[in-house]
């Protein structure tokens, strides 16, 4: 695919607001702006959103103290996004989205199913957070007096819906500018909700919550581990590409990993203090986990309220639905970006649909959809960072579309891997949100941790054994192959990069 005319002499503020026509193609040197201190604002943007003080309710219902919980969730903010920063590098480095950069292990297409897991996961995040935004407003309204029923719903569905959408259509440049609004707006709004209900704090309360198992912290942290970076890293080299290929790496992983952590490090700290204070705020929060934190608050903060749970909820869908387009096609399907998108956001719509007016549970398979898809994600995410790791030289960018360049089609090993390391991982989680996956944790019994039943049935190892296994497997057995890539002369230059 050949790289698209832009204007290179403004910065993404700057430029016209226009439809992105980059799609997997290499974003060229003249393109390429900014410096690591910019990845900032997406990141932070794309997770300031108050669902974070419903993640403290999350971590407690595991059966855990607050200081358990605290360490869980730092533990796994702060190393899944660090994740994300070590595959942002990736971006700088070869210019093309995170799921045709992975082609360089997986093959140019062997990496369609890993880039086809990639799309199920964030369509799913986006239907996730979309669904919110519309269970937040009609709770809203309904407080207020103003009607929270199926109409409101709707309404709030359709707007939500469309202005993810238009993130998603227009692509790179409304996002940069849209996050940098979001995290300002959201940013102070949270600080206002945070001074209104400190007073519902009780330190007793809090303190007097007892301590859990060692299965019971390992299972928040793996929860937190996979709602936080793990449902971000498969995206993570999407925003870096833009880059110029001199910037820091150091910076590229450290500012990635700041922005991204900062907002729900804080808001976790109070989330679990309001949900240590409250059983009954616990509990709610299972069933709506924005719109019951309104239970706390003035009425006359309800509708600013409103605001930044809206805003913080699509400033993450605009960057998943972003991102689910590019690995629609990376997954194989040939339309044109703003279309995979619009593709997207009609599947988005529709889950939201199913969550905000059929399900009758929200924590339930939000916790079964992130373990399951957590699994083969962490798995390409162990084989993503070991071949990075190896490689002592840039990606060589057009071989990347080329089935028959130095990277290969359809490698045999990653793809054994990655199917290895799900399997082992699926066979260590339990899953009890829907029927067909009960028979996950199927190894619980044969390895002696007590079967589906027991003490680690719930602890959720099989995420962290999925990366671990992707990750060595790779060091091990793709050494030699990387070495002979790097040793592969480049491509003549009258070759044409094909969109495959």
């Amino acid at each position: 695919m050949t790289t698209q005319p832009h204007d290179t002499a403004k910065t993404p503020a700057d430029r016209p607001l226009q439809v992105e026509t980059h799609g997997l193609d290499v974003i060229g040197d003249a393109e390429r702006k900014g410096t690591p201190r910019s990845l900032f604002w997406p990141w932070f943007g794309a997770n300031v959103s108050v669902l974070g003080l419903s993640y403290g309710s999350f971590a407690l219902g595991f059966g855990i103290s607050f200081w358990q919980a605290l360490a869980a969730g730092v533990i796994g903010i702060v190393f899944s996004f660090l994740l994300c920063g070590f595959v942002a590098v990736a971006g700088k480095r070869g210019s093309a989205p995170t799921m045709v950069l992975s082609r360089a292990a997986y093959g140019v297409r062997g990496n369609r199913l890993p880039s086809l897991v990639s799309w199920v996961l964030t369509v799913g995040w986006e239907t996730v957070l979309v669904s919110l935004a519309a269970m937040a407003t009609a709770t809203v309204f309904d407080r207020l007096g103003w009607g929270g029923g199926t109409g409101t719903k709707i309404v709030a569905l359709v707007l939500v819906g469309a202005l993810t959408i238009a993130g998603g259509v227009l692509g790179f440049d409304l996002i940069m500018r849209l996050q940098t609004v979001i995290t300002v707006v959201t940013g102070v709004l949270t600080l206002v909700y945070v001074a209104l209900v400190a007073d519902d704090i009780h330190w007793s309360a809090v303190s007097a919550v007892p301590s859990g198992s060692a299965q019971e912290f390992i299972g928040a942290l793996v929860f937190m581990t996979t709602g936080f970076g793990l449902g971000w890293v498969n995206a993570a080299a999407d925003y870096s590409r833009y880059l110029p290929r001199t910037s820091s790496g150091r910076g590229v992983i450290g500012w990635t990993t700041f922005g991204a952590s900062l907002a729900p490090l804080l808001l976790l700290v109070f989330g679990l203090l309001l949900a240590g204070s409250s059983d009954t705020l616990g509990a709610a929060v299972a069933a709506d986990p924005i719109g019951a934190l309104t239970t706390l608050l003035p009425t006359w903060f309800l509708v600013p309220f409103a605001v930044v749970a809206v805003l913080g909820l699509v400033g993450g869908a605009v960057l998943d639905i972003y991102s689910s387009g590019l690995a629609l096609l990376s997954a194989g399907v040939r339309i044109p970006r703003p279309l995979a998108a619009l593709v997207d956001g009609v599947l988005m719509i529709a889950g939201s649909v199913y969550i905000v007016f059929f399900a009758d549970d929200f924590l339930g398979p939000f916790m079964g959809f992130l373990t399951t898809l957590g699994v083969p994600v962490a798995a390409w995410c162990g084989i993503m960072l070991a071949d990075l790791l190896l490689r002592r030289r840039d990606y060589d960018e057009a071989d990347l579309y080329r089935p028959h360049g130095r990277y290969g089609d359809v490698p045999p090993t990653p793809l054994l891997i990655t199917l290895a390391a799900t399997a082992l991982g699926w066979g260590l989680v339990t899953n009890t949100s829907a029927g067909l996956l009960d028979g996950q944790g199927y190894l619980l019994g044969p390895i002696g941790l007590g079967g589906r039943s027991g003490s680690w049935a719930y602890a959720n190892l099989g995420v962290l054994a999925a990366l671990a296994l992707g990750f060595l497997a790779t060091l091990v057995l793709g050494r030699g192959r990387v070495r002979a890539q790097e040793r592969t002369p480049g491509r003549s230059a009258g070759e044409e990069v094909g969109a495959v």
